[in-house]
Order: structure tokens, then C-alpha cells, then sequence
């Protein structure tokens, strides 16, 4: 057994919808029928001595090990996390021959602990915002009530009388939030562009920024919960777009309790490995948790091509938008029999259907980021970000002015498509393998005289999966394979190793040595391929690493 972390979750989680403290441990399944008792009983014994005995304890079984929690107060996590160290301390010296932890002792420094943290003020803040049905953020150095336009924030320990608040000012703007494995970050741009181009001012958390409408206002991934109370606390918004990754729902949980709109695009291969999404179905577990913030009052939206979803969505009880692809979809046609409502490509068109009645919202190809209904992701995500769109008050109308002119300026580096001197540039940052099928895919679709790919790959794939990328991007057609090093994306391997795996396959598909190239940065790789190029050719760009700047390179070529 091996401890993982003891670790604050701040929202609702994969466990419960509770805040309180994890114990991840690292165990077997016959260790796990030992531990998970002993860890329970020690805490509870810890939280009556702490004088914690209301709040409850549980656990899971994972893919090589268990995570153990139980609830807490909201302004004594830390120390919550302090009991759960504590615990594993038993555990070492119970089952690993460890020191043994004076128990009296311990309980007289986590007194302590609590005591140094609590913050009644805050406690009593909550309690109030909770009466006045208006949501309640807070984080290690802030404090807000009500969301956007309605809120207000101060400093976590300089807090307001509550009693003294004129709480008709305070009120939370309608949320949609958006999760998946593939699609997350163009989906809730597309969203945001929707909202904003109906005169929404709109708040966006996402992988790249933080903006409200085109003022950014940090560059950084702020996909987790800090980006979502950011959001949040800007006071001139009145919708807000949350896009919310794997990441931040597994360390600290989800950052709002409550939205109109969730929306899960995908559940797909990424990220495997890290303990609690070590197979598809626990990172499923983990992108469903955003379903807690609309079950009650609120609409899912979940992609009904997605067999994974389509099983899980058994378990929600509350209302559910489909969309799909395909017009066949069984899931859609027996949503739609009871009077469901879903959103659809057929023929050509993406449509919105209810029970019998049939509206058709655009044609796909009229839609610039789907270049011309080559990208097939890009109407899924149009399709999902529409739903999503239309559960925060659009009318069709407004959804449909918003596809037609959702540029790829508003969605840089993902299949981004440039003509440059006679030929043209497909830009995307596919990451994972669905995402690269679907860039290839794109690049089938494009016509072109020669093909070149300028790509690589991190060295935690397995070498199947390094040979499975280099197969299916030679199936593209391709004349040229320029292959980049990718020195921070190594994670073990020796210096050329990838590279070496990524030419034998591609020499076995029946590639000449001459049509193989390789570079030590992803921006000397670009340049070759740019410089090789001729009119009518289509240069592909797996822009992996997005330090290359390729769109000011493509600038400085036009």
C-alpha cells in the first residue's frame, strides 16, 4: 500500500456533493478489504475528539486503490486534510510496521489547527445566502454571494455583517457548463459566441482564458473551479460559460452547485493512468459530476453517438437534451417518442426536434468552422453548443445568426483552416487519439495536390498506440511526414525514441526514407513544412506543444 494524497475537495465530487477531505491510497483489493474499515473507524474516533461527530464518512473502490472521505466545515478543510494525514500515519504504523502517533497528542494539535482556521463570519455568510436562494463562492483569499451582475465579493477575512446586506441586489445568472474528453474548449466557445452575439455579456472560463465577451482577462487554463469562481465575480456579467476538465474535478470537485445547463460531449481515451481515471468507466464517473449542478432544477446534454453516456444516462433523473450526428440515432428516436427534445444532423442540415415537430436550424456547411462540413467534430460541437444555448434562453433564430458567423478567429488552433501563397494550413491541437482521427479525417476531406503532416507524440502513449497515430496519418495520403521531438512531451523515453517508433511504422506503411524528416522543436518543423509547400498542396498541423506561435507565422507569410 502506498499513500496517494490527503487532499481538500472544495464541491461536488465523485464521492458525494459534500466539501470535506480525501485519503487516496494506493492498495489491492485484498489490502482495500483491511484499510477501508480501519481508515473509517480512525476517523470517526478523530472527529468526535475534534468535536466533528455529525459529519459523515465514506469511500470508493478504484482502479489500484481506494479513496477514503468524510465531510467538513467549509472554513477547517486544511485541518480536515490534517485528520486524513493522521490516518494514514495509523495505517503505516498499523499495517507497514510505522510510528505509532500519540493519539491525545494529535487531537490537542488539530484543535489547535481547527481553531487557527475557522472563520464564523464566513459560516454565517453561507447560512444567509443559502436563506436568500443566491449562490455562495468562496476560496483561500475571497468571499462572494449571488453570481456575476448579482454578486459581490470581499476579502475572506474581512466579511460583512450578513444582517446589514440589502440582499435584493444579490442573484446568480444563468451557468451552462461544459465537460468531455474531446470538443470542451470549441463547444463552449461556440457557446459564448452564440450568447454574445445576442447581446449577452458573457463570461468565459476555459483551457486558454478567462474572458467577459473579448476581454480577456488572464491567459492560462483555468478550466477548474478557480476559473469558474472568476467568472463568477465578474460583476458586469449576466450568462456564464464554464468549461470544466478532468482535472480540477478530480483535486477539488465542481466549482458551482447549481446550473441551468451541463453539457458532456464525450467520454473518449485521455488521461488514462492517474489514479481515479485509470479506465474509461472511472473517468466517466468523473465528467458526471457536473450532472449534480442540473439534476434538480436545469437540462443535461449529452452526446447520444456516445454508448458510454447513452448507458449512464439511466441513472439521471432529471430532464436531458440528446444530440447526434445520426438521424437514426435509436436513443434520439425513443427520447423524441416521449416527447424529448434533440438536436440533429440530417441531410446536410442540424436540426432541432420535439416529439413530431421538426426545425431545421442551418445547413452545416454554412457553419465557417466546419469548413464546409469537412470538420464532423465541429458539427457535433455546434450541435451540443446550440442545445446548450438554447436551455439559456435563446430562440433558434439567435442560434442560428450565431453558427453563421462563428469564425475561426473566435477558435484559435482548433481546426483552424489558412491559405497561405496557393496552399492552405489546417491548424488543430489534437491531443489524444480521437481527436487526431478527427483531424485526419478533416485533412481527407480537404482537397489537395500533396499532403504534409507535421506531427509527434508524448511519450506516455504506449508504442501500439505511437504505431496506430503514424498508421492512420499516412492513410491520409500524405508525401511528406515531418516529425517533431517534442522534449517536454518525452515523460521517460530516451532522447529519439518516439521518433524512431513513428518512422518504422511509417517506413512499413511504404514511406521513402526521403519522405521522413525530423526536428528537435515543433517550430522548426512548421517552418520546413512552409517552406515546402507549393500552390494546390495542404500542410497539416498538429500544433501539440502551442508554443510555436504558428498563427503569427501564418501571418507573416500572407
Amino acid at each position: 500500500m502506498e499513500f496517494l494524497d490527503a487532499r481538500r475537495m472544495t464541491g461536488p465530487n465523485v464521492l458525494w456533493n459534500k466539501p470535506g477531505a480525501i485519503l487516496d491510497i494506493a492498495c489491492t483489493t485484498d489490502e482495500a478489504d483491511h484499510l477501508i474499515p480501519f481508515c473509517e473507524d480512525h476517523i470517526r474516533r478523530m472527529l468526535k475528539a475534534v468535536g466533528w461527530s455529525e459529519e459523515s464518512v465514506c469511500h470508493i473502490r478504484l482502479a489500484g486503490g481506494i479513496s477514503v472521505a468524510f465531510s467538513a466545515p467549509i472554513d477547517a478543510l486544511y485541518a480536515a486534510s490534517a485528520i486524513n494525514e493522521w490516518v494514514w500515519a495509523c495505517c503505516d504504523a498499523e499495517f507497514s510496521d510505522g510510528e505509532a502517533v500519540d493519539f491525545e497528542e494529535k487531537v490537542v494539535e488539530l484543535k489547535a489547527a481547527i481553531a487557527d482556521e475557522v472563520n464564523p463570519p464566513m459560516l454565517a455568510l453561507e447560512a444567509a445566502a443559502i436563506q436568500h436562494n443566491v449562490s455562495f463562492l468562496w476560496d483561500d483569499d475571497e468571499v462572494s454571494v449571488g453570481h456575476g451582475s448579482g454578486s459581490q465579493t470581499w476579502p475572506f477575512r474581512e466579511l460583512p455583517n450578513p444582517d446589514e446586506l440589502d440582499w435584493s441586489r444579490y442573484h446568480d445568472v444563468p451557468a451552462g457548463i461544459v465537460t468531455g474528453t474531446n470538443g470542451k474548449t470549441t463547444t463552449v466557445r461556440i457557446a459564448k459566441h452564440l450568447l454574445q452575439s445576442a447581446g449577452r455579456t458573457v463570461g468565459l472560463s476555459c483551457t486558454d482564458w478567462v474572458s467577459v465577451n473579448d476581454k480577456i482577462i488572464d491567459r492560462d487554463d483555468w478550466s477548474g473551479p478557480g476559473g469558474a469562481r472568476m467568472v463568477l465575480r465578474q460583476e458586469g456579467v449576466d450568462t456564464a460559460i464554464l468549461e470544466t476538465a478532468r482535472g480540477g474535478l478530480l483535486r477539488r470537485g465542481l466549482g458551482v452547485e447549481r446550473a441551468e445547463v451541463a453539457l458532456i460531449t464525450n467520454i473518449a481515451e485521455d488521461h488514462l493512468g492517474d489514479f481515479g481515471s485509470q479506465s474509461l468507466l472511472e473517468l466517466l464517473n468523473i465528467k458526471w459530476i457536473i450532472s449534480h449542478a442540473v439534476e434538480t432544477n436545469g437540462y443535461l446534454v449529452l452526446n447520444a453517438d456516445d454508448d458510454l453516456l447513452v448507458k449512464k444516462s439511466a441513472e439521471f433523473s432529471g430532464k436531458i437534451t440528446w444530440f447526434s450526428l445520426i438521424d437514426s440515432n435509436p436513443t434520439v428516436a425513443r427520447h423524441l417518442k416521449h416527447g424529448g427534445i434533440a438536436f440533429v444532423y440530417a441531410h446536410g442540415e442540424l436540426v432541432r426536434m420535439e416529439h413530431d415537430s421538426r426545425q431545421v436550424i442551418c445547413a452545416a456547411k454554412d457553419i465557417p468552422i466546419t469548413l464546409k462540413a469537412a470538420a464532423a467534430h465541429n458539427i457535433a460541437n455546434s450541435l451540443g453548443a446550440a442545445a446548450l444555448a438554447e436551455q439559456l434562453g435563446l430562440s433558434l433564430q439567435q442560434i442560428r445568426d450565431g453558427l453563421l458567423t462563428m469564425s475561426q478567429d473566435s477558435n484559435p488552433g482548433r481546426s483552424n483552416l489558412y491559405e497561405v501563397n496557393g496552399f492552405e494550413v489546417l491548424v488543430d491541437f489534437a491531443h489524444n487519439p480521437e481527436a487526431m482521427q478527427a483531424l485526419f479525417a478533416m485533412a481527407r476531406a480537404v482537397p489537395a495536390k500533396r499532403r504534409v503532416l507535421c506531427f509527434g507524440q508524448a511519450g506516455d502513449r504506449t508504442d501500439e498506440q505511437i504505431r496506430e497515430l503514424a498508421k492512420s496519418a499516412w492513410s491520409i495520403g500524405l508525401e511528406m511526414a515531418i516529425i517533431s521531438e517534442l522534449e517536454h512531451y518525452r515523460r521517460g523515453r530516451e532522447p529519439n525514441e518516439v521518433f524512431e517508433i513513428i518512422r518504422d511504422e511509417l517506413l512499413r506503411c511504404g514511406a521513402r526514407d526521403d519522405q521522413i524528416r525530423h526536428f528537435e522543436e515543433e517550430a522548426e518543423s512548421f517552418d520546413a513544412a512552409l517552406d515546402w509547400a507549393e500552390e494546390g498542396d495542404l500542410v497539416v498541423i498538429l500544433d501539440l506543444g502551442r508554443v510555436s506561435n504558428i498563427q503569427e507565422k501564418l501571418r507573416q507569410r500572407l
